[in-house]
């Protein structure tokens, strides 16, 4: 059970080629021990700005799985029979438990959460000169990024329930024992990461290198940021009411560009950063949207530019001629979250209560996609059309799945062979199984 916790750092020297060229001690084998005791101001840039490198590792596997689980997008590439077998459920087949497609995603997260105790550690016994708030900014930045990578698994592990606590690896806590629990165990972490970011004017001591597109200082960039997690964790939690709360104090610009957010930054292939992806080479990476996507689409959306019609591919009585086509090269930063899911988030959570205002909010991101504005829509209506605008406007960024489980839709998504069916959780890695 402890290996997920010890296999940590690779990847945090990766990329960010324009960071400060500072001593570092040991650069190719850095230890807990080594930032135990004096940690440099080096050593908190390296560990900080290596925490954006290392949540991208493995993270690829999250969006390619539950895509393809969810029925938005197939792989049909035929490198492993796997993605078109296993993961769609075939002949009503199970996930492994011991395979990659379970275990990459899950020990990744807990590497990148590693990492950011590790920075927790170097930041307490630091021998560098920092301010009161320099250090609280490294604390809720750290804190900010464990609750995201714990909900990322979340999502997947579901009824399985997460570890918590694990922040000492040789005393791992227990399993929570439901989905809610575990979203429940994650809102403190994050919520003690804003307190710790909120209201610091000092920029934090490394560079964020990309990872927040938002339009304010870095340690404000870092507190909106966490509030939009806030505002995605408390509508999984059905807690609308705190999802308006956390909006209220994130990036949401209900005037402003949809695509303002946080990102995983990449550099593409030249040079030392990793390329994005999620970029899928026209005719060559035979990413394919379910063709579902296109038939159920309203005339003129313009969201169906994130698939790119070609000759039809099929794999094992799967076909498709849509490639997915969300990012436009190898160096586009990929979505952590937007300002366009943070609308959709509440246009969900005024439903019920001012019908108006999810309309209004609705009718945003519908114009940004070239859509006529809609009115007098029933509450059931605007349930209806909140699912069809987050399908469309969120496509691929690792939502549809999580989102039909939640709202108990999960037999509306299509099965195209008899006998497939729609997982509705990932399993513990067999190393986890207490």
């Amino acid at each position: 059970m402890k290996n997920l916790l010890y296999i940590f750092l690779i990847g945090a020297f990766v990329g960010f080629s324009a960071c400060e060229n500072d001593e570092i001690l040991n650069p190719n084998s850095p230890t807990v021990e080594s930032f135990e005791d004096g940690a440099t101001l080096a050593d908190i840039k390296l560990l900080a700005q290596g925490l954006q490198a290392i949540m991208r590792v493995d993270a690829n596997f999250h969006f390619w799985t539950t895509s393809t689980v969810g029925r938005e997008y197939y792989d049909l590439r035929g490198t492993d029979p796997r993605y078109t077998t296993e993961l769609l459920g075939k002949n009503g087949g199970s996930l492994d438990n011991n395979g990659f497609l379970t275990t990459r995603t899950y020990f990744g997260r807990y590497r990148t959460i590693r990492n950011a105790y590790i920075l927790q550690t170097a930041v307490a016994n630091t021998a560098a000169s920092f301010t009161a708030s320099q250090t609280q900014a490294l604390l809720g930045y750290s804190n900010t990024i464990i609750a995201h990578e714990m909900l990322m698994e979340a999502n997947r592990q579901y009824e399985n329930g997460i570890r918590i606590d694990v922040k000492d690896p040789d005393n791992l806590g227990a399993f929570t024992d439901s989905y809610r629990s575990s979203l429940a165990g994650i809102k403190p972490i994050l919520d003690e990461g804003y307190n710790q970011l909120n209201g610091i004017s000092e920029d934090v001591v490394f560079n964020l290198n990309g990872f927040a597109s938002i339009p304010v200082s870095d340690t404000e960039a870092l507190a909106q940021f966490n509030r939009a997690l806030a505002a995605r964790l408390a509508l999984y939690q059905e807690d609308n009411a705190g999802a308006l709360s956390a909006l209220s104090n994130s990036f949401m610009d209900l005037d402003g560009d949809l695509n303002i957010g946080a990102y995983y930054p990449y550099g593409g292939a030249s040079g030392n950063d990793l390329a994005n992806p999620y970029f899928y080479v026209p005719g060559v990476d035979f990413y394919m949207a379910h063709p579902t996507f296109v038939d159920d689409a309203e005339a003129g959306d313009g969201r169906l530019s994130k698939v790119t019609e070609v000759d039809a591919v099929a794999i094992d009585d799967l076909s498709s001629p849509y490639q997915v086509s969300i990012y436009g090269s190898n160096s586009d930063d990929a979505s952590i979250i937007r300002n366009e899911e943070l609308i959709l988030i509440y246009a969900e959570a005024n439903i019920g209560t001012d019908n108006d205002e999810a309309l209004s909010a609705l009718n945003i991101v519908r114009a940004a996609a070239g859509l006529d504005a809609l009115s007098g829509l029933s509450e059931s209506e605007l349930v209806d059309q909140l699912v069809y605008e987050r399908r469309y406007s969120l496509f691929g960024e690792g939502h549809r799945w999580i989102d039909m489980r939640r709202w108990g839709f999960l037999d509306q998504l299509p099965i195209d062979r008899p006998g497939d069916l729609v997982h509705v959780q990932f399993p513990r890695p067999a190393n986890e199984v207490e």
